[in-house]
């Protein structure tokens, strides 16, 4: 709590204002809905991968493809019901507050487990938001090279560097980053949420029309066909890298403690945060089985990685620009939702560090006038350097590193299991005390060990397709 908070709380106790304007842990009364939660998971969840799934269905097939899907989805929710009751310690209702998923680890688990999650949660975070910078850049070339190819003919390469657009990417992200915390977000959430669902339609609307023209496509129960796709090698490290994008696209555990610390404190957090979840969780599956599903039989067994910025559509030329500008749009709301539990973590930490220090503890009231209205900002200099420099940092590493998302894969397998899956598995045996060697414990530890393999074969299929990445690395030459 900084001092302009500190001084706006005691005179506010002072003049009986407590109950109207704080929760009852001293903090500004939380105003989050299921609408605004809902719309923190969707942009979380909900990432332009949404149009890689034809592919990952390609390499599993009719069978296994949708069957995937909906198996983590189902995981996905359930582990996420479990975390949720865990916000409050050491009751769900009633407990303290924990505003963290380190926080939450601390409350019930404690130890090292704390610091590994804290390592899986924000390395994964790192991870993300320098991933984000490359796939948004990747987006904005697309829709140069849609308009060349619709001026020049489908034949031309216009390939172009996506440096500038990286840069581009990370000035405007310099400008969100300075918005304080996750509470004032949700507008930013909303119009992401709105974006994802508008270039998935025009995904699917593609992808049908496709299907519909007569477009005869090769498909098959199991998916890419040995000998005539793929070799026995290539089919195998293709299922494992599929399995592992299905996945990890469901999750979202590593920013739900802090989408629940967003949430009013009646109807109960765990209540709302469980049906946000479920709103969440059920519009990305039914948009991924969507995605997948009409992709694959667009495209069978050649769909392309991502058929927007992939080039499985060149025409309307029109319509795959806007679609790829809705990508852009929303992943500039996800970086933020992604990154702002970074920034709150360094910045909370520097103030215990440093509690006099003025640079970083100094808040500046500004007025400023917008559309005819007063905002007012509180301007906090560390913030603006600290959140500028990292914002930079993620853009240079895009640049160096092209192939990241490849090393993105790894980043997600490394922490899928512990953060999604085990810590609150772990956590909600110690919440309920449940039983050694019964039937729920037994169950619980089942799920958590199948969950474990999954992210070992993920890892080893993200490990082949960073080798192969490696082999054609050329820093600050990445090219679309």
């Amino acid at each position: 709590m900084t001092g302009l908070e500190t001084e706006n709380f005691s005179l506010e106790q002072g003049e009986g204002g407590l109950q109207k304007n704080f929760d009852d842990d001293g903090r500004r009364r939380r105003t989050g809905t299921v609408v605004t939660a809902g719309a923190h998971i969707i942009t979380a969840v909900i990432g332009s991968g949404v149009l890689s799934l034809a592919w990952a269905i390609a390499q599993l097939g009719w069978a296994a493809g949708p069957a995937v899907l909906v198996m983590f989805s189902f995981i996905t929710y359930y582990t996420s019901t479990m975390l949720a009751d865990c916000y409050r310690a050491p009751d769900p209702v009633s407990g303290k507050r924990n505003y963290t998923y380190m926080d939450v680890v601390r409350a019930y688990l404690g130890g090292r487990k704390v610091q590994l999650c804290g390592l899986a949660q924000y390395g994964n975070l790192i991870g993300v938001t320098i991933g984000y910078t490359i796939t948004a850049s990747i987006s904005m070339v697309a829709v140069k090279r849609s308009n060349c190819f619709h001026k020049h003919g489908h034949g031309v390469g216009c390939h172009t560097s996506n440096n500038p657009f990286m840069i581009m990417f990370g000035c405007i992200q310099i400008i969100l980053s300075q918005i304080p915390d996750f509470h004032e977000l949700s507008w930013l959430s909303i119009v992401a949420a709105i974006m994802s669902f508008t270039y998935s339609i025009i995904g699917v609307g593609l992808s049908i029309a496709k299907v519909t023209g007569g477009a005869r496509a090769r498909t098959s129960i199991t998916g890419v066909t040995i000998g005539v796709d793929v070799t026995s090698m290539e089919k195998i490290w293709r299922v494992f890298q599929s399995i592992g994008d299905i996945a990890f696209a469901y999750a979202y555990s590593t920013v739900l403690i802090e989408i629940q610390d967003t949430l009013k404190s009646s109807p109960p957090e765990n209540k709302v945060m469980k049906k946000a979840s479920l709103v969440g969780v059920s519009t990305t599956t039914l948009f991924y089985v969507l995605c997948g599903c009409i992709g694959y039989a667009a495209f069978g067994n050649d769909s392309p990685g991502n058929f927007l910025t992939g080039f499985g559509f060149y025409e309307p030329f029109w319509l795959i620009d806007f679609a790829n500008i809705c990508i852009v749009i929303h992943l500039i709301g996800a970086y933020q939702v992604f990154c702002q539990p970074i920034f709150a973590f360094v910045e909370g930490w520097c103030r215990k560090r440093w509690p006099e220090n003025k640079f970083i503890t100094g808040e500046h009231p500004v007025a400023i006038r917008l559309c005819g209205r007063t905002a007012h900002y509180n301007f906090n200099s560390f913030r603006l350097v600290w959140r500028t420099a990292y914002v930079v940092m993620t853009a240079v590493v895009a640049m160096i590193f092209p192939f990241f998302n490849d090393f993105l894969g790894l980043i997600g397998a490394a922490s899928f299991w512990p953060l999604t899956v085990y810590f609150p598995i772990e956590m909600h045996i110690a919440q309920t005390k449940a039983s050694k060697y019964s039937l729920r414990w037994t169950w619980l530890k089942t799920l958590s060990y199948a969950c474990l393999l999954v992210s070992l074969i993920a890892a080893a299929g993200s490990i082949q397709g960073l080798a192969a990445a490696l082999n054609s690395y050329r820093p600050f030459q990445s090219k679309s």
